[in-house]
């Protein structure tokens, strides 16, 4: 019997820690996108849904340092693309559902 309280009070521990560990969205709807500025997925851009609005596109794009977005179109896999100026020249550039931006 000691035994069997003992278990049913590890369960319930482990399922109110499992509970506290998961996220809530922000009320304002700005939960943060998977990228930070100090990472990147190495295999980006990564298909998937992405919630990032055409205006939150072209900001992270140009957060990363690229300029004059344009022509930019989610395409069938979930990845913003685009061309920009970056260093003088122009290039491809994709933003996936994570957040990394990458030149193509």
């Amino acid at each position: 019997m000691k035994n069997m309280i003992i278990v049913a009070a590890a369960l319930i521990s482990a399922a109110a820690t499992a509970s506290l560990a998961q996220t809530t969205p922000s009320p304002e709807g700005n939960t943060p996108a998977v990228a930070t500025p100090d990472s990147q997925n190495p295999t980006a851009p990564v298909e998937g849904a992405n919630s990032f609005t055409e205006a939150q596109a072209k900001e992270r794009i140009e957060a990363a340092g690229y300029t004059e977005v344009k022509g930019l179109k989610l395409d069938d896999k979930g990845v913003w693309q685009a061309t920009a100026m970056k260093d003088g020249k122009s290039v491809s550039v994709a933003l996936d559902y994570q957040g990394n931006v990458t030149a193509l």
